[in-house]
């Protein structure tokens, strides 16, 4: 089995949601986008890095083992003048070398990312082979973007194959066609998203237009591959008729409906806590507040009906999934 590594920050097992039956979710980090609404933005650096919960934290006084460990005798670990707790990382000199999350027991310190080999993985996701069999279910690579680790994703791909467990990849296709192509033969099913059809909305609200994005989803379509796609209803930035019509129209026209589903997802105000442990402000605002969820429902319904009408399969949520080929 390859000794390749990679760094993974999550594995999550018993998933129902990212591709059909029971499945072990292996997120990897790194992401080229930076969408405004990402819930995981420990996921977006490829390296890894120190996550920082003060409230877990007993004081340098009363614990001191982060201090103790450091590569750099304590220098990046900066702690609250009046109650001694940690209080953040100086992530300019910090070498995320991680030695200061190992003896720190109630995770106030926390590694957001494990080198791991591809052997290592599979460990894991061998142990629930039974599941798999029994549902249909099998791996699915997620991210951040598991094209920014592309080798590492297909050696574990390759690994999946020979051991005949189904895989999926979860993909914002944002990268180059060539790398993409290379997964096609390693993977029974796809999941992607359109965030928007106008390319500068999508790039000030992700960091990058879609031409690439939609292109891939194009070529992935034309190779045969098991395609998902999902829509995030973002309110205020794409939860226009406009937007859904054109939406539509792609699928439709350039893609000839050649879509397992389409599934629109309601957007939810996740993981606030993560880009404070990270030292990062929330970028949709730390007030931002979309509208209640049974309040924005009915409207993700009418945009499904819209998508409906161009003779896609679309649905409102994710609970609704396409059976494995």
């Amino acid at each position: 089995m390859s000794k390749k590594t990679g760094i993974v920050f999550n594995i999550q097992r018993f998933t129902i949601h990212d591709g059909p039956g029971i499945r072990t979710e292996v997120f990897l980090k790194g992401c080229p986008l930076s969408c405004k609404w990402c819930s995981n933005p420990e996921s977006i650096h490829p390296q890894r890095e120190v996550g920082v919960y003060p409230s877990k934290c007993l004081g340098k006084d009363a614990c001191g083992s982060c201090l103790e460990v450091c590569s750099l005798g304590g220098a990046p670990l900066l702690f609250h003048p009046e109650t001694g707790k940690i209080g953040a990382v100086d992530r300019t000199i910090c070498l995320s070398c991680m030695k200061c999350t190992e003896p720190c027991f109630l995770h106030a310190l926390k590694s957001w990312g494990d080198c791991m080999t591809v052997e290592e993985v599979m460990a894991e996701v061998a142990a629930d082979k039974n599941f798999y069999a029994n549902s249909g279910g099998g791996i699915t690579i997620s991210g951040g973007e598991p094209t920014v680790q592309w080798e590492f994703a297909l050696e574990l791909l390759k690994a999946c194959r020979q051991a005949g467990i189904n895989t999926c990849v979860e993909t914002c296709m944002q990268t180059k066609p060539e790398i993409l192509a290379q997964f096609y033969p390693l993977t029974d099913y796809m999941i992607t998203d359109i965030k928007n059809m106008d390319t500068e909305v999508h790039k000030k609200w992700s960091g990058v237009g879609n031409e690439q994005i939609l292109a891939n989803i194009e070529q992935t379509v034309k190779a045969g591959v098991n395609l998902t796609i999902r829509i995030p209803i973002i309110p205020g930035v794409n939860d226009s008729e406009e937007n859904i019509h054109a939406t539509g129209q792609f699928i439709r026209d350039r893609l000839n409906n050649r879509v397992s589903q389409v599934q629109l997802l309601t957007y939810l105000k996740m993981g606030t806590e993560k880009y404070e442990s990270l030292g990062l402000d929330y970028p949709m605002g730390a007030d931002y507040q979309p509208p209640a969820r049974e309040e924005r429902e009915p409207w993700i319904a009418h945009l499904a009906e819209i998508l409906r009408s161009y003779g896609i399969n679309a649905v409102a949520g994710a609970t609704t999934k396409a059976k494995a080929p």
